[in-house]
């Protein structure tokens, strides 16, 4: 509800810090069968992405970040077309299906979808959303972490099944009782939002109630499921629910499977691959069931990035396969929905949000050394990093994997990950930096991207030659390149050619160490903001985000990572 969502909210925060201690108790400790989940599955988007997944969780597992003597597996999208995360859950309970055959009904497995490559929230894009970092924590706390430590409860009151949640959205609750999975069919987790939130996730039109008052939680049936549906449809559809003259509507999260379901979707898979579209976990599962559910949302083209020609015949299929699968809702009338999938969404949450720095219990510095001191007023976010003393850390900036020299300053609203930045450099106010590690030629090299907050790496171009129509840090690129002493005709975009975006640009120079590559991207950001020129030199590679990504060293990204922990550690 808006009035829920803009106030901090004590019985959360509460809630939040029994559940984190919960997990704290397990972090690094053998789990006895039934305490914990059985499986934990992750989605990645293809093999590259799926090894720098299992490479972290061994990594982390080593560490003691997460309970062991469970199985933790990462399973890749086929290669070829995309299948969306409904593929991907279809996909990953096959590969269960093969590696457990009977066993898997006795299983409590959580399967998270991670695949992707974090295009509106890029330092997440190398090493994968579900392993974000987050101000919370000794050591400190990644997206997979609260993931499970938001869940700990979960597995001692459900029946065996799957349950299916996404790797870039915090869900905080608070209950009475435990929340018990042992319907048949598929069991969803509500949350009241304003009608304006409807309008961009999946809205339960339930089944009318024989007690009408609003408790903690709440079991129901859902009559209908409406994917993105419009204010106007929220309200014929009778999805709108009142509170003190208040409208609001719940809104989905994540959902269980029960064993019995997960055959049936195990059936239809069979029937619908190899998959050649894309499917949507929410819209294309969820759109099918409960009593009030009808066919013509296959057709409903509105919502879909690519259109596929079979993909309006596979969601007939997928219709009418779970027809007359119940849909049960567990309506969490206590509880908050916080999504981290972009850049906005991640200075908000991290630095000026009151409400999850309190219910969550963010800190200004998280498992780092610096001199930031927690209060109201501080609003930077610093986390597993090391400042001196003279480095400040504007607000609304985060600093994240980072080591910060002499009279380092980081403007407003900055954020800048897994770099090391020289005595006395500056980095303007909301601009975004990243350094990577390349593998390049047989040896370890390393590119920094920049890109202001705003600028949007995904808007494309049809043509090279239309490059003005894109803007980076504001200006069109054609005078940005012009500014580093570049012409149009030495900008490069990677890829097929399907499209021309900052995404696929090839603009940031290879340096041979990390504090060259930093201090040379940040001369540019500084031209192209048109303070000053700068020439970049004509045989310098210049690589795209894109590219960095297919040829990044991920185990010299960890070791500098682990140096700072090293380092941080012995302070401790």
């Amino acid at each position: 509800m808006t009035e829920l969502s803009k106030s901090k909210n004590v019985h959360l925060q509460n809630a939040t810090k029994e559940k984190l201690e919960k997990f704290d108790r397990i972090r690094g400790k053998e789990v006895k069968p039934g305490e914990f989940w059985d499986l934990v599955v992750i989605t990645a988007v293809d093999e590259d992405q799926r090894a720098a997944y299992e490479l972290q969780i061994r990594e982390k597992c080593i560490r003691k970040e997460l309970p062991i003597g469970i199985c933790y597996h990462v399973f890749a999208d086929p290669p070829g077309y995309k299948i969306g995360n409904g593929g991907s859950t279809l996909h990953s309970l096959q590969l269960l299906s093969d590696k457990y055959g009977e066993k898997l009904s006795r299983f409590r497995v959580i399967l998270i979808h991670a695949g992707g490559f974090s295009q509106r929230l890029p330092n997440a894009s190398a090493l994968g959303k579900i392993f974000t970092a987050l101000p919370l924590g000794e050591p400190l706390y990644q997206m997979l972490e609260l993931k499970l430590a938001m869940y700990v409860d979960f597995p001692l009151h459900m029946k065996p099944g799957v349950l299916v949640t996404c790797a870039d959205d915090i869900e905080l609750y608070s209950v009475s009782d435990s929340i018990v999975f042992d319907k048949p069919g598929f069991t969803a987790l509500a949350h009241p939002s304003p009608l304006s939130i409807g309008t961009t996730h999946g809205v339960f039109v339930l089944q009318l109630a024989e007690d009408s008052q609003i408790r903690d939680m709440e079991y129901r049936t859902c009559f209908r499921f409406l994917h993105k549906p419009s204010i106007e449809r929220m309200r014929k559809s009778s999805a709108v629910c009142k509170k003190a003259d208040e409208d609001f509507v719940y809104t989905d999260s994540t959902y269980y499977v029960d064993y019995g379901s997960v055959l049936t979707l195990l059936n239809l898979f069979r029937e619908i691959r190899p998959l050649k579209c894309e499917i949507d976990a929410y819209g294309d599962f969820l759109q099918g069931l409960g009593p009030g559910a009808t066919v013509e949302y296959t057709n409903d083209t509105a919502n879909v990035t690519k259109m596929e020609n079979s993909l309006v015949e596979i969601r007939k299929k997928i219709f009418y396969c779970l027809k007359g699968t119940p849909l049960n809702v567990i309506l969490l009338n206590e509880s908050k929905f916080y999504h981290l999938g972009t850049t906005e969404e991640y200075l908000f949450h991290f630095t000026v949000d009151p409400c999850l720095k309190a219910e969550l219990g963010v800190l200004p510095a998280a498992f780092s050394i610096c001199q930031l001191e927690a209060s109201e007023k501080c609003t930077a976010c610093v986390m597993h990093s090391v400042l001196h003393p003279s480095a400040s850390v504007s607000a609304g900036a985060v600093v994240e994997y980072s080591r910060l020299e002499a009279n380092v300053t980081v403007g407003t609203r900055a954020i800048v990950s897994g770099c090391w930045i020289a005595t006395e450099l500056s980095v303007p106010s909301e601009t975004f930096m990243h350094s990577l590690s390349v593998a390049l030629d047989g040896k370890t090299v390393f590119v920094t991207v920049a890109f202001s907050v705003h600028d949007d790496l995904k808007k494309s171009v049809s043509s090279p030659t239309d490059i003005n129509k894109l803007k980076l840090f504001g200006v069109a690129l054609e005078e940005c390149v012009c500014r580093w002493g570049l012409c149009a005709e030495d900008v490069r975009f990677s890829g097929n050619g399907s499209g021309s975006n900052l995404w696929n640009c090839c603009l940031f120079p290879v340096c041979e160490d990390m504090k060259s590559s930093f201090a040379t991207t940040l001369e540019m950001v500084w031209a192209a903001r048109g303070n000053g020129k700068m020439t970049v030199p004509k045989k310098t590679r210049l690589m795209s985000l894109k590219d960095i990504l297919q040829k990044k060293d991920l185990e010299q990204m960890l070791d500098f990572r682990k140096g700072l922990y090293e380092e941080i550690l012995a302070t401790k």
